[in-house]
């Protein structure tokens, strides 16, 4: 069960979420001791995952400015454990070890469709109860929520389970963009490499900077992720392994095969045979997402691979995945990914050897890219620029898509309407000019309003 390095997920620093209100972290028992870390091990899991935190917590490098930690490997059930390659580990300590410990990390764990042992449970929620931090790293998140510890909490785990646990524990608010998630006493990462990104922040949260710098530079790997610094993230297509048997599979691949053409929630109601607040339900329960979101989520990624495989423009890539105008894209683009469609093309072709040849289309595309977008901001301009002063701090893709913005049914982007401004000499009144959906279109009614993406 070894995963692909990386979350499932890449803004401009480092993805780590944090708790809009930290919690009140508890005071360690006198027993504990803030220095030890106890990482928990059990049959089946992968070695990899499993030798991040021994690496990282268990050898000495005061040498290099790295303060020490005191390991202790722990068994959470009856030994040999068995590990990916058929390999055998003996821990030298058991479950009673953890009550030492002002850290507990579990790596990883052998199957999302297996309950971890009671005893483990018990052992990890007294140690929480007690004032230990719990860190689970990858699929060690199905083990914290097993255990009750992510319940109303943010976390993460690796992209391709994220459904999985969101669907099984409803209380836990699953984000799989995310590298990492810092909870105050409940951290969560999500894949291999991320496993090693939370590692070192545990160190830079007890040392600082410059202890994680050192140790970073010992394990040759970045500080901080480099390609987070980009803007970029990686989303994926992944549901629940359970729907395979459910009636709406077929609803999701018929969906997913048709992402080109403009549907709605509406219409995927329509083929399951279900009303739309019974579908909504129905596949929220399956895949722990609202099908409008998730629908979103699938046409971002498919905009997301043209335009890392692909010569299509913005505007044609936008067509090809289904949304109404390039406006749309670029907002929800941004919402999901962090930059613009022409960004993340620009810096994922950045990383690859090119020749030059193909290093001048992409400029040349760029530009026109640019061009499109003054445009957009020179027809939309008002006479006084003093009464739209938005327009003067970005592109028009960044204004009408302003972070924050709530989502709907409908992909028309609106400005506030303006006033004291001259009625235009033929068309409709400057007042009814609202919807950004084509410059100068007018609003549309109740009836003709389009629904979805």
């Amino acid at each position: 069960m070894s995963q692909e390095s990386g979350s499932g997920t890449l803004t401009e620093i480092p993805s780590q979420a944090q708790s809009a209100s930290p919690r009140a972290i508890r005071k360690l028992t006198a027993r504990r001791r803030p220095e030890v870390v106890a990482v928990l091990l059990f049959s089946g899991g992968p070695i990899f995952e499993s030798s991040i935190p021994l690496s990282v917590f268990g050898i000495d490098r005061q040498d290099a400015g790295v303060p020490r930690y005191r390991l202790l490997v722990c068994a959470g059930e009856d030994g040999p454990l068995r590990t990916t390659g058929g390999l055998e580990l003996t821990a030298p300590y058991g479950l009673e070890a953890l009550s030492r410990a002002g850290t507990v990390v579990v790596p990883a764990w052998r199957s999302i469709s297996q309950a971890p042992p009671p005893e483990a449970l018990d052992a990890i929620r007294r140690a929480h109860s007690e004032g230990a931090r719990i860190i689970g790293l990858c699929t060690g998140a199905f083990v914290l929520a097993a255990a009750g510890l992510l319940d109303g909490r943010p976390a993460t785990t690796h992209w391709m389970y994220a459904p999985t646990l969101a669907k099984r524990y409803p209380s836990v608010h699953v984000d799989p963009r995310e590298l990492f998630v810092d909870d105050g006493d409940v951290l969560t990462s999500a894949g291999t490499a991320a496993g090693i990104d939370l590692c070192l922040h545990v160190v830079r949260t007890d040392h600082g900077g410059e202890a994680a710098a050192a140790l970073a530079r010992r394990l040759v790997v970045p500080p901080r992720r480099a390609d987070w610094q980009t803007g970029q993230r990686h989303l994926d297509r992944s549901l629940p392994e359970e729907i395979g048997a459910d009636p709406l599979a077929e609803v999701v691949a018929w969906a997913l095969e048709h992402l080109h053409e403009q549907f709605d929630v509406e219409a995927l109601a329509g083929r399951a045979y279900m009303s739309r607040r019974t579908f909504d339900r129905r596949f929220r329960s399956l895949t722990g997402s609202a099908p409008l979101q998730w629908l979103i989520t699938q046409r971002v990624l498919q905009a997301q691979r043209l335009l890392e495989t692909s010569d299509y423009s913005v505007d044609e890539v936008a067509g090809r995945c289904g949304f109404r105008s390039p406006v749309a894209l670029r907002g929800h683009f941004r919402r999901q990914l962090g930059s613009s469609p022409a960004s993340y093309r620009a810096a994922y072709r950045a990383r690859r050897p090119q020749d030059e040849p193909e290093r001048e289309r992409e400029r040349e595309r760029d530009h026109r890219e640019r061009d499109r977008e003054r445009e957009h901001r020179e027809r939309l301009t008002p006479a006084s620029t003093a009464e739209m002063p938005a327009l003067r701090r970005g592109p028009v893709s960044q204004i009408l898509t302003a972070p924050g913005k709530p989502e709907s049914d409908t992909y028309a982007s609106r400005v506030p309407e303006q006033s004291g401004r001259a009625e235009p000499a033929d068309g409709p009144p400057r007042s009814r000019i609202r919807t950004v959906r084509g410059v100068g279109a007018v609003a549309p009614g109740p009836r003709d309003r389009p629904v979805g993406p």
